[in-house]
């Protein structure tokens, strides 16, 4: 088996491009979306931000927990080789099997879909209703090709080195960055008083829409926990991805500072703007026009009543640039873990090998493919509920992965220590497991499923490891 060489790759990323990365990666377009399907849930303006909020608190806890995993394994593959030093190589192939069969290439799915969605509002030809083929039950649309085309032209641009992949992540991101500071400043000048007393009046009285008759069910008690873990799906959804920098950490200059201060600066930066972004939307739009929203596209609403009818227009090409660079971070950090995978025996062997511009195209190219793949089967609305759960798993097991080597590696050189810790790191471990608890309750069919494809990576391992 190939010895891991770090120093195969090139370190060619600051701190800057780290913290872009974790940014770009972050911010798709969940914040444009999400918040109507969560004002449907809990029907109140405190509820929505305290989800928020929540979701926040317990991103940037994670994040600077794994600060200390970062400057501890300062090398490709991230997440992946903390879960491996920590509970061994089952648990980390059962990490990387999901990590391909759903978590990275899902999400590369669901963004491409989501710029494909946004783009057929500039040019309506490239709708999902253009439908190019037909055979049987399968039908393949112009969005579908338009999300496929993104991917590999993004795969591409990666595949020919990292300071490409590097200059287009920065200068996006900090396009997106701007762009969505700007509708919130714009926003907030073109607020109107009534609007926002009306939806903080009664901001703690929580209901859910009726869809088919329109009217709001008080809920309270199970029913409200119930309603507090699907609408956390949608902000957590919007706040994962983060860790990505963790896997390209063979690439950036002085790892054990940068990577855990990428992480801490990203996330901040982003929960921050999620907040705010969401404020704006209450200083806006009415309560029932977030929650009632064309295709829950409330930025697209908030945009026009900011705007004007141009509003529409603004808000699909800021998407597009969002998703963009989103899915230019996924794929760039992604195929870093197949790569880590490879040179551990437990994934194709060619996706061990770095191409003459010192990246593993051939794992980029294998994403790829599944990917896109992934866009025809028109599941990725499924696919997003099957992500949140495996990620949230992942994340407990990584930050519990802290406490554990603390134990079996007290001597190792930790140049960073976790934040807070045990005290945050162990609040995080319980909010996250009683988030995924409530997920499995109340969406069983999606969260199960999610489980379940992560627990079929089992036999994969040892039928895969009796071959090596």
């Amino acid at each position: 088996m190939q010895d891991n060489k770090p120093e195969d790759f090139k370190r060619e990323l600051g701190l800057l491009d780290g913290t872009m990365l974790v940014v770009g990666s972050m911010i798709g377009s969940g914040i444009f979306i999400v918040s109507s399907d969560m004002v449907r849930q809990l029907g109140s303006a405190g509820w929505l931000i305290a989800m928020w909020v929540l979701t926040g608190l317990t991103t940037v806890i994670a994040a600077v927990s794994y600060g200390e995993l970062s400057s501890m394994f300062p090398k490709a593959g991230g997440q992946y080789v903390y879960i491996k030093e920590a509970y061994g190589k089952l648990i980390a192939f059962l990490y990387g099997w999901s990590f391909f069969a759903v978590i990275q290439t899902g999400t590369i799915a669901a963004v491409g879909v989501a710029f494909a969605k946004f783009t057929a509002y500039i040019f309506p030809s490239f709708s999902d209703t253009n439908i190019l083929y037909e055979l049987g039950g399968f039908k393949l649309n112009a969005a579908q090709i338009v999300s496929i085309v993104t991917i590999v032209f993004l795969s591409y641009i990666n595949s020919r080195g990292v300071k490409n992949s590097k200059i287009l992540q920065t200068v996006l991101t900090l396009i997106k960055i701007l762009s969505l500071l700007g509708l919130i400043v714009f926003g907030f000048v073109a607020a109107k008083a009534e609007v926002w007393d009306a939806n903080w009046t009664n901001a703690w009285v929580s209901a859910s829409l009726d869809t088919s008759s329109g009217s709001w069910m008080p809920i309270s008690g199970t029913a409200l926990i119930a309603a507090m873990s699907a609408a956390l799906v949608g902000s957590m959804f919007s706040s994962v991805a983060w860790e990505g920098v963790t896997f390209i950490a063979g690439e950036i200059k002085n790892p054990k500072r940068n990577v855990g201060l990428s992480l801490f600066l990203g996330t901040m930066t982003v929960c921050i703007i999620y907040v705010l972004a969401n404020l704006m939307y209450l200083a806006v739009v009415p309560l029932h026009e977030i929650a009632t929203a064309e295709s829950d596209r409330v930025g697209v609403v908030a945009s026009q009543y900011i705007f004007g009818s141009i509003g529409t227009l603004i808000i699909a090409v800021m998407i597009m640039i969002s998703t963009f660079a989103c899915n230019n971070g996924l794929i760039m950090a992604g195929a870093r873990v197949y790569y880590t995978m490879a040179q551990d025996g437990v994934f194709f062997k060619k996706a061990a090998q770095l191409n003459k511009a010192s990246v593993p195209a051939w794992s980029i190219w294998v994403q790829c493919f599944w990917a896109s793949a992934l866009c025809l089967t028109g599941k990725y609305g499924d696919l997003l509920d099957f992500v949140v759960i495996i990620v949230l798993i992942f994340y407990i097991l990584t930050i519990l992965g802290i406490f554990i080597l603390r134990k079996k590696m007290p001597d190792a050189e930790r140049p960073y220590k976790a934040f807070g810790y045990p005290f945050l790191p162990g609040l995080y471990i319980v909010v996250a497991s009683a988030i995924c608890i409530a997920l499995l309750f109340t969406k069983t069919s999606t969260s199960g499923w999610g489980v379940l494809i992560m627990l079929l990576g089992i036999p994969v391992y040892y039928l895969t490891k009796a071959k090596e």
